[in-house]
């Protein structure tokens, strides 16, 4: 049988459409380092489609590389950025964050979400500690949409975290590595243009999302960290062939492509819930996206070990295990017919 993965949404290479466009330019001489028209292009695309036509666009190489520059950039040497617990740079990011000499503050989340009760509560009483200038400085807030648990913070959340922000002046960050994803999501509230204006800065993940590899970070008002392109460098983020980057994005954001192949995954990912519930499996967390966490148990895990790839999450309290299977832009009706056969 057939053996298929869902473990991840970056296990196929990249959309036909972009390989096809790097093939047809391959030849033609341009700039580096992102200086090239493809990548002058992509950026302009990208303003348009966020609505926010004075936003600088980067272009980075991937996820990690994305996460911890635009942080390192963004805060003061004496600060650190605030995360839920399971947020993904205080968890799978090795430490990238806290090696460029900023603090991971976590604190408590529900549904892979920080909530903004829960981090006014936290600056208050960081605050009203007297001793808090020994202590690191809470300068960012980063959230993650969807999150790891493939949730969405709502527009009113994000709304209520971003005031809590400027009331204690510091920066909101979100980490879009699949923010395709969300925004396709029938629980979307929110669009491209509206998630340009709840922040300070996002990115618009690639890597994840039909491109071989890169992230697109934007800072929506032209308030880009000074020197920013030189920090990127600093941190291995930056591609000498920035036109691989730039043709990439600039074919995502050509007639849509990014938005339709992101809706797929979500279509998929919404059958493969739906098997689930008729197989009788239940989920861990309701998400609206591309990931599904079933919860399987010993027997379940070893009756289809070999025939599907899967990720384990985390060990519940009664030995059932939490497991994560993941659709993707790439992924067909004719995968989720096959893994209804294993189940």
């Amino acid at each position: 049988m057939e053996k298929k993965s869902f473990t991840c949404d970056y296990n196929e290479g990249a959309h036909p459409l972009i390989l096809q466009r790097l093939l047809e330019t391959n030849m033609i001489q341009e700039p580096g380092y992102g200086e090239d028209s493809f990548t002058a292009s992509a950026k302009e695309k990208i303003r348009q489609a966020a609505g926010c036509p004075e936003a600088e666009v980067f272009f980075l190489v991937g996820g990690t590389q994305t996460n911890a520059t635009v942080i390192d950039a963004m805060l003061r040497s004496n600060e650190g950025v605030i995360a839920a617990s399971t947020g993904h740079i205080a968890v799978h990011e090795a430490g990238a964050v806290e090696f460029c000499g900023h603090k991971v503050i976590t604190i408590p989340q529900q549904e892979g979400k920080i909530s903004p009760e829960g981090l006014a509560s936290y600056l208050k009483a960081f605050y009203a500690d007297p001793t808090w200038p020994h202590m690191v400085a809470p300068g960012m807030v980063y959230t993650s949409w969807p999150t790891e648990y493939g949730t969405l913070y709502s527009r009113d959340e994000l709304l209520r975290i971003r005031g809590i922000c400027k009331d204690y002046g510091i920066k909101l960050f979100i980490d879009g590595a699949r923010l395709g994803y969300g925004l396709m999501s029938d629980a979307a509230d929110l669009d491209l243009p509206a998630m340009a204006r709840l922040c300070d800065a996002f990115y618009i993940g690639g890597t994840k999302v039909g491109a071989l590899c890169g992230e697109a970070v934007i800072f929506p008002d032209g308030n880009a960290p000074r020197n920013f392109f030189s920090t990127i460098k600093q941190h291995g983020a930056l591609l000498a062939k920035g036109r691989l980057t730039g043709i990439q994005f600039d074919t995502l954001f050509t007639d849509g492509l990014y938005f339709k192949i992101a809706r797929n995954a979500i279509e998929r990912a919404m059958e493969m819930k739906a098997l689930f519930e008729r197989k009788g499996i239940p989920l861990f967390k309701d998400s609206p996206t591309n990931q599904q966490f079933p919860i399987l148990t010993d027997e379940q895990m070893a009756a289809i070990e070999g025939k599907v790839l899967y990720e384990t999450w985390e060990k519940l309290t009664d030995g059932r295990t939490v497991t994560r299977f993941a659709t993707s832009w790439a992924t067909t009706r004719e995968d989720i017919a096959l893994l209804e056969t294993i189940l």
